[in-house]
């Protein structure tokens, strides 16, 4: 089970776009029936629990809140948006090694 937090349609402006603001956050956009993102989990735990003092990571159900994946365009996951100052600053997409996903967030990361 992951240890980052789940956020949700009704949360999201709070837990994301606000708290942005304050350091990146990273909003992984899973399913509960799609394997990449299962696989993707643990590595984003990882790189979360190795970097919590530069970016934060959270989890958003797509099937659970449809609203705030309607608004990003989230069609294919496992989907990786960074959130900067409430601004989408960086999209991954797919899952991936841990070499490459920190070397995609290597500007959040430093």
């Amino acid at each position: 089970m992951s240890s980052a937090k789940d956020v949700t349609d009704a949360s999201f402006a709070t837990d994301v776009i606000e708290f942005s603001s304050t350091k990146p956050i990273m909003v992984d956009f899973w399913a509960e029936w799609c394997g990449p993102c299962r696989a993707v989990g643990p590595i984003l735990d990882k790189i979360a629990e190795e970097n919590s003092d530069k970016l934060s990571i959270v989890k958003l159900n797509v099937d659970d809140n449809p609203e705030t994946a309607a608004k990003y365009g989230i069609t294919s996951i496992p989907a990786m948006y960074v959130f900067k100052d409430g601004e989408v600053a960086k999209r991954v997409i797919g899952a991936k090694p841990k070499p490459a996903l920190e070397a995609d967030l290597a500007e959040f990361l430093r």
